[in-house]
This record gives C-alpha cells, sequence and structure tokens, in this order.
C-alpha cells in the first residue's frame, strides 16, 4: 500500500494531536511541518515529532508534490486564506474549526471545495466517540421515539480568573464569538448530527464575565492567578463572551437550550447533553464518555458501558478496545482520521454523507455562531438562513 504523505500547519496544542492520531493509522506519514516563521524554533519542533521536512513558510509546503493532504491547526484568523491557498494547490484538507472567522469567507471556502472536488473536513472530533456513534443509532433506529427535546452545556474553567489571557479572547485574532464558536459549535454540532435535526431559530443571552484582563507582558499565552506578579501585567479590554445561554428551535418543532461557559469553576472539559424522546431519553458526558445513561419511564433506568459486545454492530467499528479499556479524546480524534483517510485512499470525491464534518458542516456552524451573536444584540429570535 503506497502511504499517504501529510503536512500539518500549525504547532499549538492540536497539532502534535492530529500526528499521535495520524501515526496510529499506519498508512499515512506526516512528512513535513510548518512552525510559523522562526526556522530554528520549527527545526526543534520536527525533530521532536520525528518529521522529516520542516518549512517556515505553509507555501512552500504547499508547493511540495509529495504532499497529498494538509492539515491546518492554525489560529482561527489565519483559517481562510490557508485554507483557501491549500485548496488551490490541489492537497485534500482537514481544517481545524471554526472553518473561518465569518460566513461571507466560510460560504467561498465551501464554493471552492465544490469547485476543485477535494476531500475537505472540519475537526469536530467529539462525533467519534463510541457511545456518540450509539446515540445516533437508537435515534435512527427509532428507538427514542420522536424528539422533543434536547439540552445540556458545555462548561470549562480556564478563563476563570481576570489573570487567564489567550489569544482566543482577542477578537481580531479568535472571531467576534469566543464561547460560543470556541466550545459552543461543538455542543451545535453534536445533537445536529446525532439527532438528524437541523437548528432554525436561536435566541441567545452572552455575558463577558472579565470586561478587562491581565495580560502578561512578557507572555500573552494563560498566566496563573498569581497576585505577586501583578506588576507585569497590562490591562486588556475585553469584548468576546465568557458564558452564554441559547434558546434553540429545530426543524421538527424540538425546543432546546444550552450553556456555555469558560468561567465555571471545577469544570475542565464537561460536554454534556440530554436527549429526550417520547419513547426513552439519553445522556452523555464527555467527562464521562464510557458511560451512556439511558431514561425510561415504566422500567429501571439503564447505564451502557462502552463494550464491543453490548452497541450496536454499526458502532463497533468505532470501538477501538475491549470493555474495560478506557477510550478518550484521543481516540475519538483517531476515530475521525480513520473515517477521512478511507475516503483520500480510496479516492472518494463522492461521499454524500460521511460521519466526519465537511465544510458545508463548518460554514453551517459559522452562521449558526454569527446569528446567536446577531440574536443577542437585537435581543429578539432570529432564523438560520442557510
Amino acid at each position: 500500500m503506497n502511504r499517504i504523505k501529510v503536512g500539518i500547519i500549525g504547532t499549538g496544542f492540536i497539532g502534535p494531536i492530529h500526528i499521535e492520531a495520524l501515526r496510529r493509522l499506519g498508512y499515512v506519514e506526516v512528512n513535513a511541518l510548518v512552525a510559523g516563521n522562526n526556522l530554528s524554533l520549527a527545526r526543534k519542533k520536527t525533530k521532536q515529532l520525528n518529521i522529516p521536512k520542516v518549512y517556515n513558510d505553509y507555501r512552500r509546503l504547499l508547493e511540495d508534490k509529495e504532499i497529498e493532504v494538509v492539515h491546518n491547526c492554525t489560529p482561527n484568523y489565519l483559517h481562510f486564506q490557508i485554507n483557501k491557498d491549500i485548496l488551490e494547490s490541489g492537497k485534500h484538507i482537514v481544517s481545524e474549526k471554526p472553518l473561518t472567522v465569518n460566513s461571507e469567507d466560510s460560504e467561498k471556502l465551501v464554493e471552492l471545495a465544490k469547485k476543485i472536488k477535494l476531500i475537505n473536513a472540519v475537526n469536530y472530533n467529539y462525533r467519534f466517540y463510541p457511545l456518540v456513534q450509539q446515540i445516533k443509532q437508537m435515534i435512527s433506529n427509532g428507538e427514542l421515539g420522536n424528539i422533543y427535546s434536547v439540552h445540556g452545556s458545555y462548561l470549562q474553567d480556564w478563563l476563570l480568573y481576570d489573570t487567564d489571557y489567550n489569544w482566543r479572547i482577542d477578537s481580531k485574532l479568535g472571531g467576534n464569538t469566543r464561547a460560543i464558536s470556541d466550545i459552543g459549535s461543538h455542543w451545535c454540532d453534536l445533537v445536529q448530527y446525532v439527532t438528524g435535526l437541523k437548528i432554525e431559530k436561536v435566541f441567545g443571552d452572552l455575558s463577558t464575565v472579565h470586561k478587562t484582563r491581565k495580560r502578561f507582558k512578557q507572555n500573552i499565552e494563560t498566566f496563573s492567578n498569581n497576585k505577586s506578579k501583578l506588576n507585569n501585567f497590562e490591562n486588556i479590554k475585553i469584548s468576546t463572551e465568557d458564558y452564554a445561554s441559547v434558546l434553540l428551535n429545530f426543524n421538527n418543532g424540538a425546543k432546546g437550550v444550552f450553556t456555555v461557559s469558560q468561567v465555571s469553576a471545577g469544570r475542565k472539559n464537561r460536554l454534556y447533553f440530554e436527549i429526550d424522546g417520547t419513547k426513552k431519553s439519553v445522556c452523555w458526558d464527555q467527562e464521562n464518555p464510557e458511560k451512556l445513561w439511558i431514561g425510561h419511564r415504566d422500567k429501571p433506568n439503564e447505564i451502557l458501558s462502552r463494550d464491543p459486545s453490548l452497541v450496536s454492530k454499526k458502532v463497533k467499528n468505532y470501538v477501538n478496545y475491549p470493555g474495560g479499556h478506557p477510550e478518550g479524546y484521543l481516540d475519538a480524534l483517531y476515530n475521525f482520521m480513520k473515517s477521512f483517510y478511507s475516503d483520500v485512499k480510496n479516492n472518494n470525491l463522492n461521499n454524500k454523507n460521511p460521519d466526519y464534518a465537511t465544510f458545508l458542516d463548518g460554514h453551517n456552524e459559522v452562521l449558526l455562531c454569527e446569528s446567536i451573536l446577531e440574536s443577542y444584540k437585537k435581543q429578539r429570535w432570529i432564523e438560520i438562513i442557510k
């Protein structure tokens, strides 16, 4: 089998995680890395990650004829131009979310991807937990009955203190929304994916808890709440939200609500949702991904453990280890890569319904985030135009 050679643009938190998941596939070789404009830093990174080629300009990577697929793992504000250039270079593409920071640009990428006919994906990896796939199959089989309510939250605490700072906070780098686009988009993608429903209308209430944050003068990355260091901070005004709650209307008449927060003490990465149907309810928590709660009216509730002998036949492909051997975040990302690269390997350009999120899905998430922000500003329901 010919090995598929891949280039990675970006070496922050997510880039090396992509590399680790890709190497598990066996037939994919991460051949080149772009690590910003600092060539010495780039060389250090490639040595650490054992990658043969290094570039300090992503355009040079796109000229590399060996590279078939490129992963864009850069900050949000760079996504549009780099994604556009990747497509125009004729290479298949995986983009980190959001696809772009505005829907005008994301729509352009969708049209370009259609025109050039390349396999494209946006990394909404929570789709690929085995028990998430189990929920999708249960709903598809009618086990829950008619869905009438979807609710939940995505809570973190990494921006709890006013001394917590990161590039995502800056609207020029991260976009006009933060909690909504950074984590809310994951929640919305996930519930629409498993239910097969579409969010049609939204009513959002956003809040900026820290209207001013302290940025460490020597390092713009997150800094701990150390009061003895306050003289080294500069005050930065914040325009993006720390918290939001959003009412939802789905295309089948179902109602929903979710809350996102990056300032909830003790919650590290708690993506949680509950789906209520006329026969059963289900709920799932990303911080406890091995268990699926199934609710009943007339008999005891159930807890389904992730086990290949217990899940639906179609879900077994997403289970990598026997029951009792926990699978988590990286395993879900591996399942995403396995799905995407199956299409690349087979040159499957006509997959009309992939289980990974495409650029069209990414565009719809950008539209959704913009609609929530518009709803908050206008204080009314906003219909999502697609």
